[in-house]
C-alpha cells in the first residue's frame, strides 16, 4: 500500500541542518526509507517534502515519521494514495458503492 507523506521542516531546523551538514541527515533518512518518489518545495514559509513510500502494513508509519520528528521536529501528515492500477482495482468496489448509495 502506497502512502503520500507530506513533511514540513520548521525554519529553524532547516537552517541549522542547512548550516551543520547541508542537508546530510536528509540524504541518510532518504537513503533508508527508499521512497518511490520524492519532491522538495517550499510551503507555508518552510522546507517540505512530498515522499511516496509503499509499505506492506500500516504499522510502518512510525519507522517512516520517527527519523523526520527526532532530526527536525517536524510537522507530518500521511495519506493513503494509489496509482491507476490501484485505481483500476477498486473499480468494482465503486460501481457497488453507486448502485448502494448513488
Amino acid at each position: 500500500m502506497r502512502f503520500l507523506f507530506k513533511i514540513s521542516l520548521p525554519v529553524e531546523a532547516g537552517n541549522k541542518a542547512a548550516k551543520k551538514d547541508s542537508f546530510k541527515v536528509i540524504e541518510t533518512i532518504l537513503a533508508e526509507q527508499r521512497p518511490e518518489a520524492a519532491y522538495f518545495f517550499a510551503e507555508n514559509g518552510c522546507r517540505t517534502a512530498l515522499l511516496v513510500i509503499n509499505m506492506g502494513d500500516a504499522s510502518q508509519i512510525p519507522a517512516i515519521a520517527e527519523p523526520w520528528f527526532l532530526a527536525f521536529n517536524a510537522a507530518i501528515d500521511v495519506v493513503p494514495v494509489m496509482v491507476p492500477q490501484d485505481l483500476q482495482l477498486a473499480g468494482p468496489s465503486i460501481a457497488e458503492a453507486v448502485k448502494t448509495y448513488g
